[in-house]
């Protein structure tokens, strides 16, 4: 379920209140939950990037402890190969490619993507076959466009398609904004992303393939007894990083797609923008440094825990808890004082019959213009259909409430 039409927010959430060792967090009833959170400190640290896009995403809790312009369209460049490496990926977990099959180096993918083209290119010759491991490697370590049109010809049969696929496959991931033209990330007025959808793809990736993602880590590769170095400049830093893809045109101006991990905690930076690789790594560098340090873990919700209701028509109860798919945390800033708004939205009212661990909702958690936390809720049990009666009387509710919508001008 996209946001895009979800009209009901909040309905009714349960009132909650919890006290730690320095906090409280309290869930307020009404149109909206709202966190009030109070720590020992009076000033919140705060962060200002020089980079014109940026995310800074906390994995295990999908906190975003920092953006800016993180839903508005941007050039990927060769950060588009991310996208790529995501096909080829689900490809391999779909038994349809397997690391050793063997892709063909066309003309087409050694004109535009070869050494002829001027680009970066994993210098694969005309014509060879080569296996999928390798052109992964090409892809992911050396940015070759070459391996990646070679990747996009063998999956889809041109690279139009391919790029066609790559769009379809962010949007079964639920990301509606990025769109693709091209395997590369090579310019085109058409081909944009957010950051916000990269730091995402990239999580997905972690977790979903960790065994294929390792290849973000190389530090090297070497094709046609030619080597080079991964332009991650994150790998090189000491901090924990092992992944993902820098990219750079002259629309997009320097990006990466970072991440890395410090004492069991995985944090993913986007930026892009920027105007030279120095500050491309400058900035993605300190965004993580002060992720790691600036903030701390706090549990809002435990695991089966029932987060709000939403309304239910045509069933044998009005209303339906709902809950998370398991426990849900919050990274805050530390030594922090301020007050963090939530509300639950879903297309509402839900129709009975409904089953148990349905997905419905979402609950959203801001920080001032930060959003920071949007996860997926489900209903806590089944609920089935009502009596006639019951129905009837649902009816004419839902009705009365449509004609005050309407007369207050919404939908």
């Amino acid at each position: 379920m996209t946001m895009a039409g979800c009209i009901r927010e909040g309905a009714s959430a349960r009132h909650e209140a919890r006290k730690g060792p320095s906090h409280w967090l309290r869930l307020a009833i009404g149109a909206s939950l709202a966190f009030a959170v109070t720590l020992s400190s009076v000033a919140a640290q705060s962060f200002q990037s020089a980079a014109p896009y940026a995310v800074l995403l906390d994995s295990a809790s999908g906190t975003v402890l920092y953006e800016k312009a993180a839903d508005e369209l941007m050039a990927p460049a060769s950060m588009a190969k991310v996208a790529t490496a995501l096909v080829a990926f689900q490809e391999i977990a779909q038994g349809r490619l397997t690391l050793d099959s063997e892709i063909s180096i066309s003309e087409n993918a050694w004109r535009k993507g070869g050494g002829v083209s001027g680009g970066s290119t994993m210098f694969a010759q005309l014509n060879s076959r080569v296996k999928l491991s390798d052109i992964l490697h090409g892809i992911i370590v050396q940015s070759g466009n070459d391996a990646s049109i070679a990747l996009a010809e063998a999956v889809a049969g041109d690279e139009a398609t391919f790029a066609r696929i790559m769009t379809e496959r962010m949007r079964g991931l639920g990301l509606p904004k990025s769109v693709f033209r091209n395997a590369t990330g090579m310019g085109d007025p058409q081909q944009r992303v957010t950051a916000r959808e990269m730091a995402l793809l990239a999580d997905h990736i972690i977790k979903t393939y960790p065994e294929h993602y390792r290849i973000f880590g190389e530090r090297e590769f070497t094709w046609n007894k030619i080597r080079q170095q991964n332009r991650n400049p994150l790998l090189t830093m000491d901090i924990g990083a092992d992944g993902l893809k820098t990219g750079n045109i002259d629309e997009s101006g320097y990006g990466l797609v970072g991440s890395a991990v410090q004492n069991g905690q995985r944090l993913i930076v986007v930026v892009n923008g920027l105007k030279t690789g120095r500050e491309r790594a400058n900035e993605a560098r300190k965004l993580l440094e002060w992720g790691f340090r600036a903030f701390e873990a706090r549990r809002i919700f435990e695991a089966g825990e029932i987060v709000g209701e939403a309304s239910v028509f045509g069933g044998e109860k009005g209303r339906v808890g709902l809950k998370a798919k398991g426990p849900v945390s919050l990274l805050l800033p530390r030594g922090s004082s301020e007050r963090l708004n939530a509300r639950i939205v879903y297309r509402g009212p839900l129709t009975a019959p409904l089953q148990e661990g349905t997905e419905v909702a979402r609950l959203l958690v801001t920080r001032g213009e930060v959003k920071t936390l949007d996860i997926p809720l489900y209903t806590a049990e089944s609920i089935q259909t009502g009596t006639l009666q019951s129905r009837a009387l649902d009816a004419l509710l839902e009705a009365a409430t449509g004609w005050v919508r309407k007369a207050m001008g919404r939908s």
